[in-house]
């Protein structure tokens, strides 16, 4: 167990810190050019479109859970748990599931009726670590997206 651990919700002054831990998800996910966003990007949208969870180990931020409110038609109010990720370093220690289960805290606290993420198919740690949990691996359903480069159109 990490020592002195502390699960705390993020601030604006983490937000660079948050980027960085995205990043290191990335690259782990074998995706690094992926990430086109920036830290103004992270400040605009901070509380009025997304928020975050923290977990710091001995005054060092080492996992982070970045999650929005979204509706469902058909189950209602939804937490969308966007990005999940403890620093390779620290894995394996149980800060995870305290991350994870910071982040079930706060779906019940924000009266939701269902909380949804994904998982890469291949990613058989964190397939091993939800499957600790009640949760279900929807197969059937396809992620489908349309990436905007600007005002003028759309990048397929």
């Amino acid at each position: 167990m990490a020592e002195n651990l502390t699960i705390r919700y993020a601030e604006r002054a983490d937000l660079p810190l948050i980027l960085q831990l995205v990043k290191e998800l990335a690259h782990y996910e074998r995706a690094p050019e992926e990430v086109w966003v920036t830290i103004e990007d992270y400040e605009n949208c901070f509380k009025s479109v997304f928020d975050a969870i923290l977990a710091e180990s001995e005054g060092v931020v080492v996992g982070m859970a970045l999650y929005y409110m979204t509706f469902s038609t058909w189950k209602g109010k939804m937490l969308h748990l966007e990005d999940f990720i403890v620093t390779e370093r620290q894995r394996g220690k149980g800060i995870g599931k305290k991350l994870f289960d910071a982040v079930l805290e706060e779906a019940q606290k924000q009266d939701v009726k269902l909380m949804r993420w994904q998982v890469l198919d291949w990613n058989e740690p964190a397939i091993g670590f939800y499957k600790k949990y009640d949760v279900t691996f929807e197969k059937e359903w396809w992620n489908v997206k349309i990436l905007f480069t600007g005002p003028d159109g759309y990048l397929n």
